[in-house]
This record gives structure tokens, sequence and C-alpha cells, in this order.
């Protein structure tokens, strides 16, 4: 089958970053599906895990967690699926990656693909839609409702780079399953309407002080004070103002991996600290692995219905190594608005 890959960590810009080679074609066994991959996302994930983890001695490393296919083969404890199956996922970080025609993934962190949506479109949903969900209903603990007959809560959640690729979800999802008043943050004009038309209730501008300008929204009685914080990137420069902004025992939840956190600040309000990693669950084994599998078809279902919409951007070509090292220089460089999607071997 083919494949992209590599050998040794080493900069985009060097051809043997990532290669087009052939492989085995993978034997489904277990709980295990065997995918043919149809579409691609690429994310931060990708190059950092290329930048830095080279392939064992004489093996080569395929990376890539954000998948579209079709089921080919199951293995003999799958009860979930069957071949002919559309479905999507983000995989596991410990397992060969998407970047292969084909692919084992475990049937617990899979869900059937939104039928409304093209392949590449769907692609972009489910290493952030797993990412935004995880953060908002399990570690900040929102109260869920149901579609359609939302009601307003107490709740006031902040969303710290709410233009990105989990924010761009996370406010959806926030919008569509909850009653919580929503503040994000944007600086430019384009991530303000972004965020704004995806749900925002209000927008603050995150290159200057934070909390004057959320008092100043307190003050003219269009919000309460911030009761929970969705914390998307550079969680180390906003932490002191998470704590000066949040109620006492408000929650923190966070993406990202600041050097340092003096994390004795959050404890005269009894606050509550969260990191979300999305591959916890497959990475480990957990007992609720199949949690994955269960948010993605609810997401599936609420793209279908209308009311969740793809994040994906821009639209690369084939999957082959020259198309996925341009994604990788695109996303290393900080300039990729939405999700970069390939398609196709």
């Amino acid at each position: 089958m083919k494949a992209v890959a590599y050998t040794r960590a080493l900069p985009v810009t060097d051809t043997e970053s990532l290669m087009d080679i052939e492989l085995p074609q993978p034997v489904a066994t277990g709980r295990d599906l065997l995918v043919k991959v149809r579409a691609i996302a690429v994310n931060p994930v990708d190059y950092k895990i290329r930048q830095n983890v080279s392939a064992e001695e004489g093996q080569y490393k395929v990376i890539g967690w954000d998948a579209v296919g079709e089921v080919v083969a199951t293995g003999e404890q799958v009860s979930l699926f069957q071949p002919g199956d559309q479905v999507f996922y983000a995989g596991d970080l410990t397992r060969s990656g998407s970047n292969a025609e084909y692919q084992l993934v475990d049937e617990r962190i899979v869900g059937l693909k939104p039928s409304s949506l093209s392949d590449a479109e769907a692609a972009a949903l489910p290493l952030t839609s797993i990412t935004a969900w995880e953060l908002l209903f399990e570690h900040l603990q929102l109260q869920q409702q149901s579609p359609g007959a939302v009601q307003k809560t107490g709740e006031v959640l902040l969303v710290v780079g709410a233009a990105g690729g989990v924010g761009s979800i996370l406010l959806q999802l926030a919008k569509t399953l909850t009653g919580a008043t929503v503040i994000a943050t944007a600086s430019r004009e384009a991530s303000r309407n972004w965020v704004t038309e995806l749900g925002a209730d209000f927008v603050v501008d995150h290159s200057q002080p934070l909390k004057p300008q959320i008092d100043a929204l307190i003050a003219e009685g269009k919000t309460g004070p911030v009761t929970h914080v969705a914390s998307l990137n550079a969680t180390g420069q906003y932490f002191d103002s998470y704590v000066e902004l949040l109620v006492p025992f408000g929650r923190i939840a966070m993406i990202d991996d600041p050097e340092s956190l003096d994390v004795m600040k959050i404890k005269p309000k009894s606050l509550s600290l969260h990191i979300e990693f999305m591959f916890a669950r497959s990475m480990h084994q957990a007992a609720d692995m199949q949690a994955q599998h269960e948010l993605l078809e609810q997401v599936a279902e609420l793209v279908d219905q209308g009311l969740l919409r793809t994040t994906a951007g821009k639209h690369l070509g084939a999957i082959n190594a020259g198309n996925l090292r341009a994604a990788h220089g695109e996303l290393e460089s900080g300039r990729a608005v939405g999700k970069i999607v390939l398609e196709g071997f």
C-alpha cells in the first residue's frame, strides 16, 4: 500500500522529512477495523511528532491523526461496524497513523461519518471535536442540554484562542448544547467575525488586558462574571487573568503546553485546573474508551441536523509527501486558517 512516512526527525524543508513509500497492507484482528483511507486532515500534533520523534531503528514512521474512510475488514471481536461503513476518527497516538492507504483503528474510537459532508469536509472534524467535547463536558462540566431546547444558565465561558481549530468547534458545541454565555477572544477583524458567526455572544481582544474588557461587559449588564475558562493557547500568558476573572470554585481547562504554571495561585478561590489530551483514552486503553465512539456519533448527528459545520479550510490535493510537507510548513508558520485537508492517493 502507498504511505507517506519518515525515518529521522527532520525540518520540513528536507525532502526526507516526509517520503512516499510502499508498506505491507495490515490485517485486522480483535476490535480493530481495517479502513481504506479516503481523506485526512493535518494538525499541529503531526508536525510536533515529525520534528521530535524519529522512527524505530530499521522502521518507517507513519503519522496522521484525522481520517475519513471505508471499513474494508474487521477483527473477530468487532461489534459496532461492518465492511462498507463510512467512518471518521482521530486514531491513537501510539499506533501507525492515517497518512497511508490502509489503517488499523480500534472501533471504540471511531464514528460513522456525517452523511451530509464530503470526505474532505468530514476529515477536518474528529480530533478537534473530541478535544472540544471532552474539554466542555468532562473537564469544565458545563451543563449539557438538548439541541433546540437550550435554556440560558448562569454559566459564563471565556474561550481564549477561539478562532483556531479546537475553538471553532468548541464555540459551536457551546452554542448548540449549553446555555452558557460565551465570551471569545480574537484580535483581527476576520477572526472576530469568524468567532461571532460560530456562536460567541461577545468578543474581547486578547492583545489587550482581558479583565478591563470583561469588567466593562459586566458593568453594562451584558454578562455575569466568568465561571469557566477554555484556554486553547498561551495559557502561561493569561493564567493570572484567569485567576482574577473567575468566580470562586470556577474551572480552567487547557490544551496547550506552557513551560510552567504556578498552580498554587488558584488555591485562594478554590479553582480547579484541568488538562485535556484527547489521546489519553486510547493511549491507556481506558475502561471508558468507547466514550469517543459515542461522542463522534453525536457530533455526526449534529452535523447532519445542520447544527454544526465543518472547519475545513484549505484543500491541498492528493495525499502524498510533497503535499503533506506543504501542509506541515503552513501549519508551522502559524498562517493556516481552518483545517488543512488532503484527499485520495
